[in-house]
């Protein structure tokens, strides 16, 4: 991924400029002030970026009712 250093008071005067930079062009911006280094703005792939909690959501079906006793005899009773 390409990245571009960028002055803070230029960064504030074309913020929304440089938003949809990153997003076009899938870039980074690393802002300074002074010279060094003080933020980066990244591209965030959405495909990447989804959160392991819920990931499976919709992909379970119940079809009974889970908290019935089973009728099937195990091993362990034997």
């Amino acid at each position: 991924m390409k990245t571009r250093q960028i002055a803070a008071g230029e960064f504030k005067a074309k913020c929304l400029q440089i938003m949809n930079e990153v997003n076009q062009k899938q870039v980074s911006v690393i802002i300074t002030k002074r010279g060094k280094p003080i933020a980066k703005m990244t591209f965030i792939d959405e495909e990447k970026e989804k959160s392991f909690f819920g990931c499976l959501s919709g992909s379970v079906t119940i079809c009974e009712d889970i908290t019935a006793p089973i009728e099937d005899q195990w091993e362990a009773d034997l």
